[in-house]
């Protein structure tokens, strides 16, 4: 048997971001570092250097898992969403996976990481894929690389953060699922609504805007 503290992983890689995700459950990103890692793993301490250069590095190897792990999640609520329904269904799932997992979520949205990690950026791309994909698809003639995607995912991840900080009501899955459901649903009640009413300029007097 090794020696304790001395690298003994037949793949130290997925020892170490095993461990990462071990820590992250029990003490949150604060407890997150390379020498923790180390110890949890079972290796000495420079082992996991040979696969991060820093704990920047690590956090994205973490996040990167996360994002998959959220497309997949995603993708079981429903593979093609089309309708609103459909949309109101992933949005369900993308809180739930937040509540489940906020740890994991918080760093994978508001832990500094390097945004040049080439497996970050390919596990973000498919997030991105799928969103555009159901703005194409939920919202017939919207261009998909114009803003409204930006908008849909804004909409739901700030539903994440408000149940995940406490601001929203998350006692129960029902809640959740009943409020988000709603607001997705709020969406297309507005939209219509929104485009037809009057701007500013041409609701203000002489074809001034106030103010």
């Amino acid at each position: 048997m090794a020696p304790t503290g001395t690298y003994h992983h037949g793949d130290l890689r997925a020892a170490c971001l095993s461990a990462a995700r071990e820590l992250l459950e029990e003490d949150g990103s604060a407890g997150l570092s390379l020498r923790a890692v180390a110890r949890r793993a079972g290796v000495s301490a420079t082992a996991p250097y040979r696969h991060y250069a820093d704990r920047d590095a690590l956090v994205s190897a973490v996040a990167a898992e996360g994002y998959r792990e959220l497309a997949q999640h995603l993708a079981a609520a429903h593979p093609a969403p089309s309708t609103p329904d459909d949309l109101a269904s992933v949005a369900v799932a993308y809180v739930r996976f937040a509540l489940d997992h906020p740890a994991l979520f918080r760093v994978m949205f508001a832990e500094p990481c390097d945004p040049t990690d080439e497996e970050r950026v390919a596990a973000t791309g498919v997030i991105t894929a799928y969103v555009r994909g159901i703005v194409r698809d939920t919202f017939p003639g919207a261009d998909e690389a114009g803003p409204l995607p930006t908008t849909v995912w804004a909409l739901v991840h700030g539903l994440a953060f408000l149940h995940l900080d406490g601001k929203l009501d998350a006692s129960s899955a029902e809640v959740v699922a009943a409020r988000v459901r709603a607001a997705v649903h709020a969406l297309f009640t507005a939209s219509p609504a929104l485009s037809s009413a009057p701007t500013a300029r041409t609701a203000a007097p002489g074809g001034s805007p106030h103010g």
